[in-house]
């Protein structure tokens, strides 16, 4: 479903779920569009089945016990992860042409626009050293803190387009993050979250008005 076009970027809801090869195919036409000129730039939001996706830098052996959770390789940026129903994902089809060809600051801007976005929801996210993604201090039994992740991103960029993008855990099913080490990290040492194990009581609807409202700021 099309929700609209805001400064000529297309926005787009898919309320099924996308199996994830459908969604890298249309992607893959989409930047080859984009950088021929015969399509408008665009923001997918979507959810996939459950899958583990292993990007360009990766590691099988990060995948601890997939069970009955199919598996793929993929051209995104990044390590493993998981994706799956009540995660949104959102696939970014954006012209660097038209955003000063400079990928370090793009990625910024993507970590800078998620951070925003979960500020409006009532998380307090952040960056770390030499870890991608965002991350939100959570407190334990104890008074200690640990560091878990709420948010993915892994992008990939050709001719100067980009594509594949960010994750944002809603109300996944948290227990299959633990059978992978998630982007490479310990799941020992850092955990992985989402809204609804915050506390917040948020609908992908919420998420995607925020991710809308705060897009032009950062990526318009």
């Amino acid at each position: 479903m099309i929700i609209g076009f805001d400064d000529g970027i297309e926005w787009r809801v898919s309320d099924a779920l996308v199996p994830y090869q459908t969604a890298v195919d249309f992607m893959e036409a989409r930047v080859q569009a984009i950088h021929e000129g015969r399509a408008h730039e665009m923001v997918w939001l979507l959810e996939h089945p459950p899958i583990f996706t292993i990007g360009t830098s990766g590691n099988v052996a990060d995948i601890i016990d997939a069970r009955d959770i199919e598996i793929t390789k993929t051209g995104r940026g990044g390590q493993v992860t998981y994706h799956g129903p009540g995660q949104r994902v959102i696939y970014l089809m954006l012209d660097l042409k038209n955003r000063g060809r400079d990928v370090r600051k793009f990625v910024c801007d993507v970590e800078n626009w998620v951070i925003a976005t979960l500020v409006d929801l009532g998380v307090t996210g952040n960056i770390r050293d030499e870890r991608i993604g965002v991350w939100v201090d959570v407190p334990q039994i104890g008074g200690n803190v640990r560091e878990e992740k709420i948010a993915a991103i892994g992008l990939r960029i050709r001719r100067w387009v980009s594509f594949h993008g960010v994750s944002i855990n809603v109300s996944p099913n948290l227990e299959h993050f633990t059978r992978i080490n998630p982007c490479g990290m310990n799941a020992e040492e850092y955990g992985v979250t989402s809204l609804l194990n915050l506390g917040v009581s948020k609908v992908m609807a919420d998420l995607d008005k925020a991710l809308q409202a705060n897009f032009e700021k950062y990526l318009g």
